[in-house]
């Protein structure tokens, strides 16, 4: 499981440092996709598998599904960690979470995801408001 909340800086080429923390449950080679949300998603190789496997198993009948499957599949990329534990973030993915420079880099359970600093500061104060409703209208904080 990923947890924790990062904050890094993107270098000139476009590499991003992946928190040590989070390196072990990634390894070595994982995969980097648009999340639904503005950002980059980074899910290890075996998490991706099974995201892979819900995708292809959908009904292509289905116009929201065939669109799903466009994005997710086509902005897929399998990346690797250098020596000093960087990933490249592709230019296309880094346009798609509005990414800069400096990043925020969240462990949310089977996935990782990468944001723009100031794109996560602004949806966190939005989603922080309305925590204590999503939670009792989900039901979670009790485990039900």
């Amino acid at each position: 499981m990923f947890i924790g909340e990062f904050q890094h800086v993107l270098d000139g080429k476009g590499r991003v440092i992946i928190p040590s923390r989070l390196r072990e449950g990634l390894g070595e080679r994982f995969v980097l996709t648009r999340g639904i949300d503005p950002c980059v998603a980074v899910y290890p190789l075996d998490e991706w598998s099974r995201t892979e496997e819900k995708l292809i198993n959908n009904p292509m009948t289905k116009k929201d599904l065939r669109a799903l499957n466009r994005i997710m599949f086509s902005g897929a990329m399998e990346v690797e960690l250098d020596k000093q534990g960087r990933t490249l973030i592709p230019q296309y993915l880094r346009e798609h979470a509005n990414i800069d420079k400096n990043v925020m880099i969240l462990g949310v359970g089977d996935r990782v995801e990468i944001w723009d600093e100031d794109s996560w500061k602004k949806y966190y104060e939005n989603v922080s408001d309305t925590l204590s409703a999503m939670l009792e209208n989900l039901d979670v904080a009790h485990g039900r």
